[in-house]
Parts: C-alpha cells; sequence; structure tokens
C-alpha cells in the first residue's frame, strides 16, 4: 500500500513539473470566432482591430519595413491586404495583418493569438467600403465566440461607416452544461458498475459509494468546465489528469476507513484502494474515449 502511494505521488510531480519544460508556445491558443447574420449574398472580408501594435506573431504593417508584411505584391489577397493596411481607424486600433474572406462561411475565425481587446472591420470590396463596430470588445473565455447582426446596413461607395454590428456573445452554455450532466451521469454509472463486480452489494456499502460519487464526480466535473471555460483543452487535459489522481486518492481513503464499518463480512486492507483506483481510472479511459467519439461531451 505504501508503495502505491509512493507511486501516486510520483506520477503528480512529474505531471505537475510537466509544463515547467514545456515550451512556450506549447499547447491550444485562445480564440475568437465570430458568426455573421445578414450578410448573405454580399462579398466581404473581416478582420480584428487591435488596441495593440502585436500580439504573438501578427504585427502592424511598418511601412519601413515592407519585407515582412505578410502579403507581397503579386500574392492572392494582396490587394484585400492593401486595402485593410489603408484603413485609418479613428479610435487608434490597428491592423495585424491577418483577415479572412468571409463571403462563403459566414464566419471569421482568429484561432492562434487573437487581440485581446478589438474591433471588427469589415470591408466590402464591390463598393470599395468599411464598416466598423462603434465600440471594441474583449476575449471573455478561452474560445469567445461572438454573433454580430449586419443586417440593415446602408453600404456606401468609398464609405468607412461607423455601425452598430450588434455583436453580442454566443458561448454554447446550453451544450456545456449537456455535456456535463452526462459526464457525471456516465462516470457514476461505471463507478457504481465496478462496485458491484467488486462485490460491495449489501445496500448501506453501496449506498455509501453512491453518496461518495455523486460528491466528488460532481465537484470535479463542475471544476473541469470551469477550466475548460478559462484555459481551453489543454488546460482541460491537464487538471483532467490531476484531479483524478486527487479523487482516486480521497476516495480511496474513505473507502479504506468506513467500508469495513458498514458491512459484518471480512473487506481486505487492499480492496477499496484497489476499487477506487480501477473505478476512477476505468472512468477516466472512457471520458477521454468520448472526447474523441462525440466532441463536446468533456
Amino acid at each position: 500500500m505504501k508503495r502505491t502511494i509512493l507511486a501516486l505521488l510520483c506520477i503528480l510531480i512529474v505531471i505537475a513539473a510537466f509544463p515547467a519544460s514545456a515550451g512556450a508556445d506549447f499547447g491550444p491558443k485562445p480564440s475568437v470566432v465570430i458568426d455573421f447574420k445578414g450578410l448573405e449574398g454580399k462579398r466581404y472580408y473581416a478582420t480584428l482591430l487591435s488596441d495593440t501594435e502585436s500580439t504573438g506573431p501578427f504585427s502592424a504593417f511598418d511601412e519601413d519595413n515592407e519585407d515582412y508584411a505578410r502579403y507581397q505584391q503579386g500574392e492572392e489577397g494582396y490587394d484585400i491586404f492593401q486595402k485593410f493596411v489603408q484603413y485609418q481607424d479613428n479610435d487608434g486600433f490597428y491592423f495585424l495583418q491577418y483577415f479572412e474572406d468571409c463571403s462563403q462561411t459566414q464566419r471569421f475565425s482568429w484561432t492562434y493569438y487573437p487581440p485581446d481587446v478589438f474591433k471588427v472591420l469589415l470591408y466590402f470590396p464591390d463598393t470599395d467600403s468599411f464598416v466598423v463596430s462603434d465600440r471594441s470588445f474583449k476575449q471573455y473565455a478561452f474560445d469567445s465566440y461572438f454573433t454580430a447582426d449586419g443586417s440593415g446596413l446602408n453600404l456606401s461607395a468609398n464609405a468607412q461607416i461607423v455601425a452598430d454590428l450588434r455583436i453580442t456573445q454566443s458561448y454554447d452554455y446550453g451544450a456545456q452544461i449537456l455535456s456535463l450532466l452526462a459526464r457525471i451521469v456516465l462516470t457514476i454509472a461505471i463507478e457504481l458498475g465496478i462496485a458491484l463486480l467488486f462485490g460491495f452489494r449489501e445496500k448501506r456499502l453501496f449506498r455509501f459509494i453512491v453518496i461518495v460519487n455523486v460528491i466528488t464526480q460532481i465537484a470535479l466535473n463542475v471544476l473541469l468546465n470551469i477550466i475548460d471555460y478559462q484555459l481551453g483543452l489543454f488546460g482541460f487535459l491537464f487538471f483532467y489528469v490531476l484531479l483524478e489522481i486527487a479523487v482516486s486518492l480521497a476516495e480511496a481513503i474513505l473507502y479504506a476507513i468506513f467500508l469495513k464499518k458498514l458491512t459484518e463480512k471480512k473487506v481486505p486492507g487492499w480492496k477499496p484502494w484497489v476499487y477506487a483506483l480501477v473505478a476512477n481510472a476505468l472512468s477516466f479511459a472512457l471520458g477521454m474515449l468520448l472526447a474523441l467519439w462525440i466532441p463536446g461531451i468533456v
């Protein structure tokens, strides 16, 4: 038993030390995704104007160092790039040389070092006109989703229009709640099934295991949802491992202390520990598989 605990502690130490050895650019980065409504049938390009001159590998265009421009003359998209470069924002926000053609997708995605504070800028080549949001917005989660309503825009040729694009946060909280409930129910069902296989079938034993699992799994999964919201998938997976180990140890300790007291039958000292480790390992493995089979379930 002492060896088991020591091994688990070693695993914790290795996992905790892992980020320190990881490169500074390792793992997923925050993203900003904007879905547009009311612009169907129009040809337009979108970008985010930043309140700072650079973010990650993206920076404002420097006329003295044109060799470092993201588009060069003759390349596809160069003419649109030049239009964005020439745009002058009234609030001093910067174009960081990244844009997308949203005409078909009606979606703009900046998935690598997007600006933390930004304005939305649209360019319509058919009228050679710009539309910019009337205010700035800020990332609110690791993956920040917004919806922008451009219906009713009255585009004029060669114009720069400051408009209320009715941009709202559109994070799918409903799907996240369903995912949370599904994880909790599946995990508890697995661990109770393993309890039956280990012979923990007496009412008092089974009731105690149910109570422990309900408390630990609700706490674990609510915390993981918060981590996923704030840190994204990489943070979720990292803390998933750490928290599963912590939960396994906590449950093992509780079972080792109380299961013997709740039954007349003899319970070997190793059994509560092995049950906790097996049950949590299996539920963890299934959770990882579900992440691949059913995106959004974890």
